[in-house]
């Protein structure tokens, strides 16, 4: 431990008498360090800033919608089928642990007037409260409609800032009215702007009412209708009629027995729904909460093994997939480029650190014919180019960190500090003074004393 503490105090002192050429030869490792760290954490910022994006697309969302009716033989297409209630919602945020919120969803299409102006929006939807959640969207003005307000049939709306500015002039809409296919609906909210989705839809022209709202009211369905614009036909139902006959009355067929009715494919009036948005409660467990609606939804519409769902869902996960993995790639790739940093780095400690050795040769010969052996002359060199490795990591982590805030102050780039990319660049550039630094202490070891004193 004594001759340990020794070799290293000959090296910080070897590398005091020439300071500036030290400085010098660690300044590669100091840009590179640096480099590492603020690639690294400008790279995480962006990851987070793109999953943050994409959660706010509907990341871990999930789309249920009906399956395509068959009219005699002939398929209606996606959607067409009328299997989806709002009671399979809330037995499916009760039953199924992987789902983290659900809103059921009407649709319709038709001319927003308000005053002389008027505007087609390009979506017009009927949920609850819950959608907002599910769509992580926020309030720039009023608030949303309530459950009171989806329970009542109120004509309340949320609109979109699109709508907002083409139909209200940049004043406040909340408080006002519009008319939505000749029905007036109160504007209680503006949502904030989401800008356009990756197919270049803009996300904010649209306006949202409570479902009951716009089935009943707007759309007037009194029947089977999804507002989703196409056909509808019936599926399986747990609802029936009650008749009333008098208490003297005796009934020519007897009162069906509760699994016949269950059995019984009926109409569905009044409480078909278009869609179900659904909201996974993280990315990973998508396919888990897939499979949980999927057996809650036959389990509700008794559909045998053999028949096929009369409903479908569709994830996002691809388009998470895609953006992931183009981040992670740019990612990947600035930690080539600091990589090559490092190695550049490296080379011009082992350059240096031969110099070094040839300009040393009489004191290594001094040192040995005094009794220092070859290993304690290697074990100099090499605590010689780890400390200047050291001393341009912590540099560089230094620098790095201020060029990291830098880029987010005056840039307003994401960063994301990570105090792991700073250990790991310290214990690279440690590796990267003794892989580059030990061929130059090895070669000084190998010296002949007497030639090494000899030499001029």
């Amino acid at each position: 431990m004594h001759s340990l503490l020794l070799t290293i105090l000959t090296a910080l002192r070897a590398l005091r008498r020439n300071i500036f050429r030290s400085a010098l030869t660690c300044l590669g490792i100091v840009i590179a360090v640096a480099a590492v760290l603020a690639m690294v954490e400008i790279g995480n910022g962006s990851n987070t800033e793109i999953e943050d994006t994409i959660a706010n697309m509907g990341a871990a969302m999930l789309l249920v919608f009906p399956s395509a009716a068959n009219n005699s033989g002939v398929s209606q297409g996606a959607g067409s089928a009328v299997s989806l209630t709002e009671e399979d919602c809330q037995i499916m945020l009760r039953e199924c642990p992987a789902v983290r919120n659900v809103a059921p969803m009407v649709g319709s299409w038709g001319q927003l007037t308000h005053g002389s102006k008027n505007w087609l929006a390009g979506s017009t939807v009927g949920s609850t409260p819950a959608y907002f959640d599910v769509r992580h969207w926020t309030f720039a003005d009023g608030t949303g409609f309530t459950d009171d307000d989806v329970t009542n049939m109120n004509q309340v709306c949320v609109i979109g800032q699109t709508v907002s500015d083409n139909l209200f002039d940049g004043e406040s809409p909340v408080g006002q009215e519009l008319r939505l296919k000749n029905v007036s609906l109160r504007v209680v909210g503006v949502l904030d702007p989401k800008g356009s989705n990756v197919f270049g839809n803009d996300q904010d022209d649209v306006i949202v009412t409570p479902w009951t709202t716009l089935k009943y009211r707007v759309n007037g369905s009194g029947s089977n209708s999804s507002g989703s614009g196409n056909g509808a036909t019936t599926v399986a139902s747990t609802t029936s009629r009650l008749t009333t006959f008098p208490a003297n009355t005796t009934l020519i067929y007897p009162a069906a027995a509760a699994n016949a009715s269950m059995d019984t494919p009926v109409n569905i009036r009044f409480s078909n729904i278009g869609w179900i948005l659904v909201s996974a409660r993280s990315i990973d467990e998508i396919p888990l909460a897939i499979d949980q609606i999927t057996d809650l939804l036959r389990e509700r519409h008794h559909l045998t093994p053999d028949q096929d769902e009369d409903f479908a869902i569709r994830d996002y996960t691809e388009i998470s997939k895609m953006f992931t993995s183009t981040s992670r790639l740019m990612t990947q790739l600035l930690m080539i480029v600091a990589a090559i940093s490092l190695v550049v780095g490296g080379v011009g400690i082992m350059n240096i650190m031969m110099v070094s050795v040839t300009e040393r040769t009489r004191e290594i010969g001094l040192r040995m014919a005094v009794g220092a052996k070859g290993r304690d002359i290697l074990r100099q060199f090499l605590i010689e180019a780890v400390v200047l490795c050291l001393a341009g990591g912590l540099v560089g982590l230094a620098i790095g960190r201020l060029c990291s805030e830098a880029v987010t102050t005056f840039m307003h780039w994401p960063i994301q500090p990570s105090t792991g990319a700073a250990v790991a660049a310290l214990g690279i550039s440690a590796g990267v003074g003794i892989i580059f630094g030990f061929y130059p202490a090895w070669k000084a070891s190998r010296l002949d004393p007497i030639e090494a004193l000899r030499y001029e």
